[in-house]
């Protein structure tokens, strides 16, 4: 959604169609959009225990692969953007035979098995980390992760979600998957944390009940300083902003979010679906934006001292720099100017022109077939300079 936007904010015209499986939020989530959804006959793959859908699963991936040749011929795309996965499977190599050309993006370290089994189908390759290119096929460009747009100012993020200005602000959150541990770790530790902190806490639906009975059994003096929330959609972008340190996963999207919004983040990654988590969140407490905590480390305790890092200055400081330095707040607006590229058939931008934009340069929208990266600091280089041509 954050590249559609890109491509809209360049080419108002432009027209959507989404495909997904039988299980995920697109379901949910795109259909209010106003983008029209087609749903293939397999779900997302899943790995953990043996079930008749081990069985199944690859019979609806084999009758899928007819089903998306049958939905590209009928939309007639001029490109196809995927983010990998098991869907992305049959609509890529459909893709290839129909000679329409792809984007395909990788969000993880290491790349999974989908995107390793796909990958020598699309035109072209983005990826989340620039490591990332070693192991995949060319052409393959380092973008960072699109994201939501961020707010520039934190007073009135802070203002907007009604926290004090001065205030000390963790933000806690264990994604999509298994949150049960970080919710034990705030509720054993939540009288400790109010003393000194503002928490913002997304408990999951499931857990929200409980949170809010932990939020009425704290002292009237420092309840306000616990709110609890089933999820947040809109709101995230504020809390990020406002928050002083997150502790979250280590998903893709997350450490790309707070390193746009440049602040420090303890990681657990969870622990399975190959250790992908693991390696994301190594990149960032190597390069000294993260602290990095095991999932079975991880209790109140531990949420407790990793909280102290808000009372170290200097410590907290260098970690916000190194965060800030790992953002690409225009990682959307680089995998537009690739699917343009596509779409026009003309050669690739080069990687360092890719770069630029990802780091924040602006795209020209009046430069036609040719279109020039604008850059972000007054007397940088002009770097459009064209690249290898589409596979």
């Amino acid at each position: 959604m954050a590249v559609v936007r890109a491509l809209r904010s360049r080419l108002a015209d432009v027209e959507v169609a989404w495909v997904g499986g039988h299980r995920g939020l697109e379901s949910s989530v795109i259909p209010p959009t106003g983008i029209e959804l087609d749903r293939l006959w397999l779900r997302s793959l899943r790995t953990v225990e043996l079930s008749v859908a081990t069985v199944v699963d690859p019979l609806r991936l084999g009758a899928s692969f007819s089903q998306a040749t049958a939905i590209l011929v009928r939309r007639r795309p001029d490109a196809v953007f995927t983010t990998g996965g098991y869907v992305a499977i049959p609509v890529l190599t459909a893709a290839a035979a129909l000679r329409v050309p792809s984007l395909l993006w990788e969000g993880n370290t290491v790349p999974g098995r989908s995107v390793r089994a796909s990958a020598r189908f699309a035109s072209a390759i983005s990826v989340a980390f620039g490591d990332t290119c070693r192991v995949l096929p060319n052409p393959c460009f380092w973008t960072g992760t699109p994201i939501r747009e961020l707010p520039a100012d934190r007073g009135a993020a802070r203002v907007r979600l009604g926290l004090p200005a001065e205030a000390r602000l963790l933000l806690i959150f264990g994604g999509s998957q298994a949150v049960r541990r970080f919710n034990d770790a705030v509720g054993s530790t939540l009288d400790r944390l109010v003393e000194r902190y503002h928490v913002l806490h997304v408990a999951g639906e499931t857990a929200y009940g409980e949170a809010l009975r932990r939020r009425e059994a704290l002292p009237a003096a420092v309840r306000d300083r616990y709110r609890p929330f089933p999820f947040l959609r809109d709101e995230m972008a504020d809390a990020l902003v406002a928050a002083d340190l997150v502790i979250g996963r280590a998903g893709s999207s997350t450490l790309a979010e707070c390193t746009a919004a440049g602040v420090p983040i303890v990681v657990v990654p969870y622990p399975h679906a190959g250790a992908h988590q693991a390696a994301n969140a190594r990149m960032l407490a190597d390069a000294g934006a993260a602290e990095l905590i095991a999932d079975e480390d991880f209790d109140g305790e531990a949420l407790l001292a990793a909280a102290q890092l808000m009372e170290d200055p200097e410590r907290h400081a260098r970690m916000a720099a190194a965060s800030a330095t790992l953002g690409r707040s225009g990682a959307a607006e680089a995998n537009a100017e690739l699917l343009f590229a596509l779409v026009q058939r003309r050669r690739l931008p080069t990687g360092e022109a890719i770069e630029r934009i990802a780091r924040g340069a602006v795209v020209a929208q009046d430069a036609g077939d040719d279109r020039a990266v604008r850059p972000s600091v007054p007397g940088a280089e002009d770097p459009a300079v064209p690249g290898p041509a589409a596979a």
